[in-house]
């Protein structure tokens, strides 16, 4: 495992914050990724019932991010669901960077799953998506 990631909690009091690292885009996305779903539930909690496939293109691996988390969290309060885990992989073509994800969780259960935050949305305060030589960062906040 290449990723990693760590809650901030000291960015901000009253939301989540979290940054992730990764020697790729892909593992970034991946960290940034768990970090979400860590942030609802405690994916070993969470069964495998529900599933949902995500493709999204972008020019801009920071708005693909983006609007990748947000996602995360539509599926979240639309199918009113947690997810146990969510592969995912990335591709630069031509370019274009190329989002294949699945999303695989349960709906909510306060009986058998670990629940934590109410997420809203991801926010556009503070967030960051670079590189640094070999390493890449993101920092996301969360609105809950």
């Amino acid at each position: 495992m290449a990723w990693t990631f760590r809650f901030l909690e000291e960015i901000a009091l009253a939301d989540i914050a979290f940054e992730a690292e990764g020697e790729s885009v892909e593992e970034v996305f991946r960290g940034a990724t768990q970090a979400i779903l860590e942030s609802m539930a405690t994916p070993s909690t969470v069964s495998g019932v529900w599933e949902h496939v995500i493709e999204r293109s972008d020019v801009d691996p920071s708005a693909l991010l983006f609007d990748w988390l947000s996602e995360v969290v539509y599926w979240k309060d639309a199918a009113g669901v947690v997810y146990r885990e969510a592969p995912l992989t990335l591709v630069q073509d031509g370019g274009v960077w190329l989002l294949q994800a699945r999303l695989i969780g349960a709906p909510v259960d306060r009986q058998t799953q670990e629940l934590h935050a109410d997420v809203k949305s991801v926010t556009k305060h503070l967030y960051e998506l670079k590189q640094t030589d070999d390493r890449w960062k993101v920092r996301v906040v969360l609105d809950v």
